[in-house]
């Protein structure tokens, strides 16, 4: 089912038009020009999007490749798949659990839709598009009846301070409003919560390779 929502976010006192939608091949070029901008060395480059995977994503699993534009001019993406996950074995690494980002393994049956990227645009990260675009996967959740949505969250403030904590202790450090992430805080925000550390998730140096495993459960089932 095609997804679109329209609504205004504010930049300051100033509404601006923002549309949330399911991504197209036309994107594709402004998609893999977002991933550059937001994920700069030492970020991996090999990590960003290249056009077969985004042709899987909108064709292997369209509900969960979403884009959102800002006045017409596309500003971020968002991208799940659906995996059949068992909370009682939670270890995986990204490769795996997306198939590198081609989901190819995208299972249709499955009871939990695994995000595999989200994405802003440097210049519009102000305006609450991340969260607006985490809610929206939070509703395709609900509409294809699964148990919950999931995602490894990278940890990029971890290396200044892994001489003194341990992952856990780090990320008991965010929860406890006690250090500030990047990425664990805003996933906070967003409603996700902590599961489990993750070791060797993805080649990250910020991370030192961990990412933290943060669930939204499903409150219908």
């Amino acid at each position: 089912m095609p997804y679109k929502s329209e609504f205004y976010a504010f930049n300051q006192e100033k509404p601006i038009p923002i549309v949330i939608r399911n991504y197209l091949q036309s994107d594709f070029d402004e998609l893999i020009q977002i991933q550059t901008e937001c994920f700069p060395p030492p970020f991996p480059a090999e990590l960003w999007w290249n056009k077969n995977q985004l042709k899987n994503h909108a064709t292997l699993f369209p509900e969960g490749a979403l884009c959102v534009e800002v006045e017409g001019q596309l500003a971020g993406s968002i991208t799940g798949v659906c995996v059949d996950f068992d909370p009682t074995h939670p270890s995986h690494n990204w490769e795996e659990i997306t198939d590198s980002g081609y989901i190819r393994n995208h299972n249709p049956q499955g009871n939990t839709l695994y995000i595999v990227d989200i994405s802003v645009r440097p210049k519009f990260r102000k305006l609450g598009l991340g969260y607006y675009m985490m809610q929206a996967m939070y509703q395709v959740v609900v509409q294809l009846g699964l148990e919950r949505l999931l995602g490894g969250g990278r940890m990029p403030g971890y290396a200044q301070k892994s001489d003194k904590m341990t992952p856990v202790q780090y990320v008991e450090s965010v929860i406890k409003g006690e250090s500030k992430d990047p990425v664990i805080t805003f996933l906070l925000k967003c409603g996700r919560t902590p599961v489990s550390i993750i070791e060797d998730y993805i080649d990250d140096e910020e991370s030192h390779n961990h990412a933290v495993l943060m669930e939204w459960k499903n409150p219908f089932k």
